[in-house]
């Protein structure tokens, strides 16, 4: 019997509330596993996302091939079953207890077979898989289903769903479809892969409670070019929506006998804070670390409320306050604060207890001393790269300490940098004290993940909430007193309603803003509630049920982490009980998949916990601390390039070739090079402005039209001729784009999103399209709107293009260094000047014009050679 050639036959990853779905097949094609059909279908059901995918595959080889089903989730999911059908007989997953599972993964484990299906990967994704012999010309279907409740995060909901089968499919679909009573307030889509021609199998549409979005691409629309396998799918689509707000209650939302609250109002006022950074600047955090540290840090400082008060404070082996007490966030003091936080340096041990007992003593004093504005909001944020190893290291008695010392006035926050920290450890810490713990990856986005953790954090709006509703009404409600209620985030509570609860649902929602107590009071018809759920198209069975089920496992979950052993052992108790009547895989239950009779007769499927990832390798994803090797900080050298040809060398761009004992040096043409800047005149002409600017150092407004709601500045490199950066602000919508050599950041709601240039983007909101091509150009473009185009240049200029067109948009109010072009310019021929010659008068002012060849690079490089209007300003 031969050995079956694995195939990886389909991977697709839905996230929520980055709602994730990978397609993927590896090696398919070629080893004659083919997916003939590939299906997402996700229905969100006020915030609760029911996700199965299907995929069917057939085996077109004349031997027995192994399919490999493999996917990624949301850490934040619950499997909830898995199949196979093979020869028209079902093989399902069950969910058991983890211990009953235990003895069948130790067996399998003893047998050197790889039982363990789920495992951790990336930053939110777990990853699940299972692999099945196929005979010849046989037919499997694999379909996993899982379920997730949204998270709101910054002011929105997110769907994420990778693409990437390796393969055209025949049947590729992903039908998504979005219920939301309260109404959905605004919807976009993003994509990494979309083109102008793939965007015509994508539908959006959307009513005032519904959206509906369908990506249906065509054999053709998937190929990379006619007759060829090769798919041109592979990257994200992301839909991001949110739903409308009043100054109330919330909203409650009931359906077979179970109901929900949201509550998230709108319009509340930011209570001031006064915060604390406890920074970690041990010798590990050294390099690229600490860097990205100073650099969140000057930006997170920029952004204190002027009614916020705050101290720095930073420890390796000994603990350093930057001021004696905290201080008002007064333009001096944050400027002072970014001096010193720009100077941190890494160096020494790790002394975590005293730093955290130092934080805690600091607030203590202040508030004594009546140096904290009344009503305001005391967080700690800590950030540290690793376990304590100065003073006191048992992680155990740090917690217990730094518990006792905050005694349950301030919130502590514990960000946890790369994999070297115990983030169990943490999590415990952050979660005694009213606060929770974030992994902070180390990548090139290290930076921008610490400043939207802090925009999580930024506007306290409530603390102390508690929700109150009528005794006899419900019963097993879930958590339903919260510390506090941040901008951008929302809080939920379910639970189910009595046998005889009244027609109307009522609910109190208390809490304390700033100086004084609110009471909010919201009420919902269950007659009513109950007939909007009806629609069996957006709606799954029993949703409402079991997002209560949802809910209540993962909070109990959460709070075994902060409990007694005793309270511990009664939440675990009701959890796993929950687990397995809902039929959820969790970190109390595993799923033991079957498989065909002379096959692995099983394999266990179970939950990895956030503590797994310690030490793993993020690039492979297998754990290397288990076979007793911890992964440290590494750098590989390239090897030099040296010349294709022995005879030949590279000297400062000049072939110097090599002929007996005569040297000759040839001298490169010179090339024509691409402006910093080109502008596209209005009028019927179309003519070109290329700009060169000679001198500047300081940021420039370089053009601002209040009319269009755009604005764009930079700063000028002139050694280089080209742009060190460039930010484009819009007004409506609200978006702020800003492009370095590196990366280009989108801000939307507080939000950052990186995206490094030369991946494909298709981003399209209401009233403004982004897209980037695999050249790099970013062009940024919308109805009535002028389109703004930058390029980030490779070496030797390394830096940034300014590209504009569709500039009779501009209106009569746009001014600015490259503004002013559009304003009335009055083009004269200087006397006895050729036709190559002209003098521009723009405001006053007088440019000589000079027609040259220049690269135009609107299309994405290679460019092409145009004619066009050269000025230095």
């Amino acid at each position: 019997m031969k050995v079956p050639v694995p195939a990886h036959i389909g991977s697709i990853v839905l996230v929520l509330p980055l709602l994730l779905a990978v397609l993927q097949t590896a090696t398919a094609q070629k080893n004659g596993i083919q997916i003939y059909s590939l299906t997402v279908d996700s229905k969100v059901s006020s915030r609760f996302a029911h996700t199965v995918v299907t995929s069917r595959v057939v085996n077109r080889a004349e031997e027995a091939q192994e399919a490999i089903f493999e996917m990624e989730l949301p850490k934040k999911a619950f499997i909830t079953n898995f199949s196979m059908i093979i020869d028209g007989v079902t093989y399902p997953g069950n969910i058991k207890e983890k211990a009953t599972a235990q003895k069948q993964y130790s067996e399998a484990v003893a047998r050197g077979e790889s039982a363990g299906l789920v495992k951790a990967i990336g930053r939110k994704m777990e990853q699940f898989q299972v692999s099945v012999s196929v005979a010849p010309a046989a037919k499997v279907t694999f379909e996993l289903v899982y379920e997730e409740l949204l998270k709101r995060h910054l002011g929105v909901y997110e769907l994420l769903l990778k693409v990437r089968p390796q393969q055209v499919v025949k049947h590729l679909q992903m039908d998504i479809h979005i219920f939301e009573p309260q109404g959905i307030s605004f919807l976009e889509t993003e994509s990494s892969f979309m083109t102008n021609e793939l965007a015509d199998a994508l539908t959006v549409s959307q009513n005032k409670t519904k959206a509906h979005i369908l990506f249906k691409p065509t054999l053709s629309q998937q190929q990379k070019s006619p007759g060829q396998q090769d798919t041109v799918l592979d990257g994200n689509f992301i839909v991001r929506y949110d739903v409308n707000r009043t100054l109330s209650g919330g909203s409650i939302q009931i359906a077979n006998g179970y109901f929900v609250h949201y509550f998230a109002p709108e319009g509340l006022p930011t209570m001031p804070k006064n915060v604390v950074f406890v920074i970690d600047k041990s010798g590990s955090m050294s390099g690229r670390k600490i860097q990205q540290t100073r650099e969140a840090l000057i930006k997170i400082l920029s952004d204190l409320g002027p009614k916020d008060q705050f101290n720095l404070i930073t420890f390796s082996s000994e603990v350093t306050q930057w001021k004696p007490q905290l201080v008002p966030a007064s333009t001096e003091n944050v400027d002072e604060a970014k001096r010193y936080a720009a100077g941190i340096y890494a160096l020494g041990g790790t002394n975590i207890n005293e730093a955290m007992l130092t934080a805690v003593r600091r607030l203590k004093s202040d508030n004594q001393a009546e140096l904290l504005s009344e009503g305001s909001v005391s967080l700690i944020i800590l950030l540290t790269d690793g376990d304590p190893t100065v003073g006191e290291t048992n992680p155990r008695k740090i917690q217990k300490n730094v518990q006792e010392a905050i005694d349950g006035q301030y919130s502590l926050f514990c960000l946890g940098f790369g994999f070297d920290v115990s983030y169990a450890f943490l999590e415990k810490m952050a979660l005694d004290n009213g606060g929770l713990a974030r992994r902070i990856y180390e990548d090139s986005d290290s930076a921008l993940q610490l400043q939207d953790f802090y925009q999580e954090v930024a506007n306290p709006l409530l603390t102390t909430v508690a929700f109150q509703y009528p005794s006899n009404a419900v019963e097993e409600v879930t958590q339903d007193n919260f510390r506090l209620l941040f901008k951008g985030s929302e809080m939920v509570v379910a639970g189910k309603l009595q046998d005889k609860s009244p027609d109307v649902l009522s609910a109190i929602v208390k809490g304390k803003m700033h100086k004084q107590n609110v009471t909010f009071q919201t009420k919902s018809s269950v007659a009513k509630q109950e007939e909007e759920f009806q629609s069996p198209k957006y709606i799954f069975h029993n949703f409402m049920e079991r997002l209560w089920a949802y809910l209540t496992i993962q909070q109990q979950l959460e709070q075994m982490v902060s409990a007694s052993e005793a309270e511990s052992q009664v939440l675990k108790d009701r959890a796993l009980n929950l687990s397995l009547e809902y039929n959820f895989v969790t970190p109390l239950t595993s799923m033991v998949v079957t498989k065909p009779e002379g096959q692995e007769q099983s394999q266990v499927a179970e939950k990895p916990v956030e503590d797994d990832n310690r030490h793993r390798n993020i690039n492979t994803g297998y754990d290397l601390s288990r076979y007793g090797i911890g992964l440290q900080g590494s750098r590989t050298t390239a090897p030099p390039l040296l010349p294709s040809d022995p005879h030949k060398s590279l000297l400062h761009g000049m072939e110097i070739q090599n002929k007996g004992p005569v040297v000759t040096i040839a001298p490169p043409s010179a090339p024509i090079q691409a402006p910093p800047v080109l502008l596209t005149l209005p009028g019927p002409s179309m003519d070109r402005l290329c700009v060169n600017i000679k001198h500047s150092q300081e940021p420039m407004n370089l053009l601002s039209d209040p009319d269009q709601g755009i604005q764009v500045t930079g700063q000028y490199n002139t050694e280089k001729a080209c742009f060190h950066w460039i930010e484009v602000t819009f007004k409506n919508p609200q978006v702020r784009v800003h492009a370095s050599p590196e990366h280009v950041v989108v801000t939307r709601n507080r939000r950052n999103s990186a995206y490094k240039w030369k991946e494909t983007l298709y981003s399209v909101l209401p009233g403004l399209k982004m897209t980037m091509n695999k050249t790099g150009l970013l062009m940024l473009s919308g109805p009535d709107k002028v389109t703004i185009s930058l390029l980030s240049l490779d070496d030797p200029r390394k830096g940034l293009l300014l590209l504009l067109r569709d500039t009779d948009h501009f209106s009569s109010h746009v001014n600015g260094t490259l503004g002013q072009f559009y304003q009335d310019v009055l083009w004269e021929t200087p006397e006895g000047a050729d036709d190559n010659k002209r003098l521009l008068k723009v405001q006053g002012k007088d440019y000589s014009a000079t027609r040259e060849l220049k690269l135009d690079y609107q299309e994405g490089p290679p460019g092409k050679e145009i004619s066009c209007w050269s000025v230095e300003l």
